[in-house]
């Protein structure tokens, strides 16, 4: 298994368990729970960015490994996945903010549409993960780097 692809994901996955419990503290009527699980899980999710772009940069992203035939199905979904990725990190970067100034009514509604998004990038991303690294051999790696700079 690959070292940082799976400590990522490790990451992210703990993000969503995070999300999952601060939803069901919330619903109980336990805030001060809820706000700590989530501040946890985005905490968690951000580790999981940082750990992702310093990869894409130093190392590079894996491309994919498995059977040509299949190869433009795994494009769309990758391509799914990066939309409800980057959707829910602006939804959860806005719902967070929402809450942290306390506008608890907008952040009551927009939270659980966020945690939606959250839980379906969360999983496409284990199955992008899954995909590239242990149901398949990944591809070839290149660094953002090498790239731009022809190494």
């Amino acid at each position: 298994m690959p070292f940082l692809p799976t400590i990522s994901t490790f990451f992210i996955v703990v993000s969503a368990i995070l999300v999952a419990f601060g939803w069901r503290f919330i619903i109980k009527g336990n805030a001060n729970a809820h706000k700590k699980t989530m501040i946890l899980a985005a905490i968690s999710a951000l580790i999981f960015f940082i750990i992702y772009v310093s990869r894409t940069i130093f190392i590079g992203n894996t491309s994919f490994g498995g059977p040509d035939d299949i190869k433009i199905y795994y494009t769309i979904f990758l391509i799914f996945h990066i939309f409800l990725a980057t959707t829910g990190a602006i939804f959860g970067v806005v719902t967070i903010t929402l809450a942290l100034k306390r506008k608890i009514n907008i952040h009551r509604k927009i939270g659980p549409i966020t945690s939606v998004i959250w839980f379906f990038s969360a999983i496409t991303g284990v199955m992008v993960y899954l995909l590239l690294y242990i149901i398949y051999d990944g591809g070839q790696t290149t660094s953002m780097l090498k790239a731009i700079l022809g190494g």
